[in-house]
């Protein structure tokens, strides 16, 4: 079994559209993740605040730059992800066709690579992760 995010991107106008009918999107979403329940791939999911309320930390040569939201700059927008874990990558794409989403609305789904296969900084991390139990 393999772990798969199924981020969802969209725009200030999915959004808007998003809010304008939440009680219908927020109905649908519990009725998703039920379904996953119900299957046995369902790992976790969460939404995130409005954009407006978040900042953004650019790096440069200099030191990082905060900016506040809304970012005006952006394209797309994260809001959310469900994470799932399924036996293929299309298995993760057919779950992505189903999530509740307006129209405009796009569900990247990405693999979510297992502790093995992510490269280890030699002694300090692997020592701080056992010793602490985080990264």
């Amino acid at each position: 079994m393999q772990k798969y995010m199924l981020i969802m991107r969209g725009t200030d106008e999915t959004n808007a559209a998003m809010m304008a009918r939440i009680d219908e999107m927020m109905a649908s979403t519990r009725q998703f993740i039920e379904e996953m329940v119900q299957a046995g791939v369902y790992v976790a999911a969460e939404g995130l605040d409005d954009p407006g309320q978040g900042a953004v930390v650019h790096f440069g040569a200099g030191a990082p730059v905060v900016t506040d939201g809304p970012y005006g700059e952006t394209r797309e927008l994260f809001g959310g992800y469900f994470t799932v874990e399924v036996a293929s990558r299309q298995e993760a794409v057919e779950w992505a066709k189903r999530v509740p989403a307006v129209p405009g609305s796009k569900i990247e789904v990405r693999r979510v690579p297992g502790e093995d296969e992510v490269p280890q900084e030699s002694g300090k991390f692997v020592k701080e992760r056992e010793s602490t139990g985080r990264i």
